[in-house]
Formats: structure tokens, C-alpha cells, sequence
């Protein structure tokens, strides 16, 4: 479907400003498949059949030879602009884009896309699309306070969206690109897995996929109130990093979620060489024995989930004088229900904050639910054998 070679130097040497004559010089100028192309868009837009222009350009705009120069603002600035009020807003923004992607003089581009903003105000999705691509230009020139207003404005509009829209996947990847650059590796590892939901794995290619597996680990780990991996941990992202040199993150990771303190230090060697890991120990090694306390609770049975301080100190260990500050940090922070008693050194629990479940923890769940099963049955029998002496 691709133009000949000429496109390139067929568009930039337009300089006309007669939408007609501009399509024409294309055509003669271009000896290959794009001459029909540039051809029917002439009749497209004689006989005013905007929708099939529009289609026309979109698929257009993506021929291999047209990114490259200045092609697609030329086509723009002599043909798009002069009817691009006609055109379904949302697919305006799509080809902005593409126009934009060309430009690098930056403010460029943002006046570009300011002015489109306020011609599609009227289509949310446009909107939103429009807005994306104005904040991820402003995270590359620096303009951080911008881009968390508009992310957050932008935010409040997508959850207005019915279902999940196109827009929804390029949302999260602008904004949790925001977040990565400022720090903030909750709001990230939120936004990144909620870009992943919008997004099918194989339009990444592998080096992307591994980026965004390390990056989603280490922000799994590091993040403030993060005590949820099993999200991550099924998804198949991380798959791309299995049998590699990081393959010691998903190894930690699987360490976390079970809340296994001697697994974790046994990883050492792996990510105590990750700068942003080893120098946050103190606050992992923490975040790690509220997991412990909670595998601890979520693994034992509904009836016997009374511990002593002795059996929390030897699984997270922490010292017998610190385990009632590590229960009362999980009930404060809504991980655990239950109560303390000081006197015998003895914590009960009553319930412990849900989770996704990694393949084990789920086969676990199965032997418990099992087990249950099992008692119920035997209660059953039991009652019925009894019944007549009840009854009698």
C-alpha cells in the first residue's frame, strides 16, 4: 500500500495553498501506488465525502515514507487545515498527532495542539486524547507542575468514559511516566498495570516489555501502601524477564507476596546491587514482615488463628519486644483485624485484608476449602446418625 519513493520530496516541495492544486502536484510528482491514493482523495474531497477523506488519511498517514521530513506537516498546513472542522474530532486529534511527531521545536507542537484542543472541545474522547498528548510533551521539556494538572483534569474525564475507550491505554502510559519521573512509585505501578489492562502484550516489543516488568517491579516494591503483588505476579509481563540477568526481581517479588524474610535476604547478592533497593532496606525489610504477618494469618484456619509473639518473632524476624509495634503497624494500616493480649503475649485474628492470589497461595486456599469440605461431611454424618436419639 505504500507510495513510491517520491513521496518524500513530492509533499515538501508543495507549497501551495489550493488544497486542489496541492493534491494534483502530489500526483504528478509520485509515479507509484500513492498517485491513486492522492487521486481519490482529490475526488473525496470535490464531491465533499468527508467521511471517506477522512478514512483515506488515516490510513494515509501511516505509509512507511510519509513519517520521515516534513511530509505530514505539509499535508496538513496545504490540504488537512482546510477542512479539518469537518473531520470526526477524534480521528483530527489521531493525525494532529501524527503532524506533531514530525515537529521538534516543541512549543510548536504544543501550539498545534492547544489550537486542536479548542476545535474538538466538544468530543470528550478528543479531549482527552489531545490533553494526553500535551502532557507527555510537557514531561519531556521539564514542565512538571503543568503535567500534574492536566493529568489529574484528564483524569476526572476518563472516569466519566463509559467502558474502557482507545484513549484510556495512552492516558495511563502518559501518566504513569508522569509519576516515574517524579518519584512516586505507588501512583505508578497504579497507572502502569492500569496502561497494561488497555494494552495487548504483543504490540510491545520485548526490550519494552522487560523495561516495564523492572520498572513495575521495583515500584511494587518500593511503593508506599503497596501490599498487593499478585496482580503483577500474573501477569504475563513478567514473563520477559524470566531466565534473564533480572530474573532475581521476580524471584523477590515471590518472596514479598508469601512474606518470606529468609528468601528475601538470600537475594541479597541480586538486588542489594539495585541502588534504589539497597538503599531503602530499612523500609523493605518493614514492608516485608507486614506480608509475613499477614501470610501468617491468611494461612492458618478461620479457628485457629490465635499467635503467640514468639511464633511472629521466629517467622519475621523481629524480636519478641517488636512484634506488638509490627501488629499494632498491620492494624492501623487496615492489613489485619484482631486484638493483642500483653498479658500472655498472645495476638488473635479475625480477618486479614483480601488479595490477589499467586498459583500456590490459591492451591493452598483449595486444601483448606477441601479440608472444610470434609468436616461439614462428617458433621452431616454425624447428625444423621444421631437424629433418632434427638428425635426420640
Amino acid at each position: 500500500q505504500g507510495a513510491g519513493p517520491s513521496c518524500s520530496a513530492a509533499v515538501g516541495s508543495g507549497m501551495m495553498k489550493d488544497p486542489v492544486a496541492f493534491l494534483r502536484r502530489q500526483q504528478e510528482a509520485d509515479d507509484g501506488d500513492g498517485a491513486e491514493r492522492w487521486q481519490r482523495m482529490e475526488g473525496f474531497y470535490n464531491k465533499r465525502l468527508w467521511h471517506q477523506l477522512t478514512v483515506e488519511l488515516l490510513e494515509f498517514t501511516l505509509i512507511p515514507c510519509f513519517p520521515s521530513g516534513d511530509n505530514l506537516l505539509q499535508l496538513y498546513e496545504h490540504f488537512i487545515s482546510d477542512f479539518e472542522h469537518r473531520i470526526n474530532p477524534l480521528s483530527l486529534v489521531e493525525i494532529i498527532l501524527r503532524v506533531v511527531r514530525q515537529m521538534n521545536d516543541a512549543q510548536m507542537a504544543l501550539n498545534l495542539l492547544e489550537k486542536t484542543w479548542e476545535k474538538v472541545k466538544g468530543n470528550d474522547e478528543a479531549m482527552i486524547l489531545c490533553r494526553t498528548a500535551i502532557a507527555a510533551i510537557k514531561i519531556k521539556i521539564g514542565d512538571l507542575q503543568e503535567t500534574k494538572k492536566i493529568i489529574e483534569e484528564v483524569d476526572e474525564m476518563l472516569q466519566k468514559l463509559p467502558g474502557v475507550t482507545s484513549v484510556h491505554g495512552r492516558f495511563y502510559d502518559t501518566s504513569s511516566s508522569y509519576y516515574q519521573v517524579v518519584g512516586d512509585h505507588a501512583a505508578y505501578y497504579r497507572e502502569a498495570l492500569r496502561y497494561l489492562g488497555c494494552t495487548e502484550l504483543a504490540d510491545l516489543s520485548m526490550g519494552s516489555q522487560q523495561q516495564r516488568a523492572f520498572t513495575l517491579g521495583l515500584a511494587a516494591l518500593l511503593g508506599e501502601g503497596i501490599y498487593n503483588f499478585g496482580e503483577l505476579l500474573m501477569h504475563p509481563i513478567l514473563d520477559s524477564l524470566r531466565e534473564t540477568e533480572n530474573q532475581w526481581l521476580i524471584d523477590t517479588l515471590y518472596a514479598f507476596n508469601s512474606g518470606n524474610v529468609e528468601t528475601f535476604y538470600c537475594l541479597k547478592t541480586y538486588w542489594g546491587a539495585q541502588s534504589d533497593l539497597a538503599n531503602n532496606e530499612h523500609r523493605l525489610k518493614a514492608k516485608l514482615q507486614l506480608l509475613c504477618l499477614m501470610e501468617m494469618v491468611f494461612t492458618r484456619p478461620a479457628n485457629h488463628r490465635q499467635m503467640t509473639f514468639q511464633e511472629i518473632s521466629h517467622q519475621a524476624k523481629v524480636s519478641v519486644n517488636e512484634v506488638e509495634m509490627l501488629v499494632m503497624k498491620a492494624l492501623s494500616v487496615g492489613l489485619v483485624k484482631g486484638s493483642i493480649d500483653e498479658v500472655d503475649h498472645k495476638v488473635h485474628m479475625t480477618w486479614v485484608q483480601p488479595r490477589v492470589m499467586d498459583l500456590q497461595q490459591v492451591s493452598a486456599m483449595k486444601e483448606r476449602l477441601d479440608a472444610w469440605c470434609a468436616d461439614v461431611k462428617n458433621i452431616s454424618i454425624l447428625v444423621e446418625d444421631h437424629a433418632h436419639e434427638v428425635l426420640g
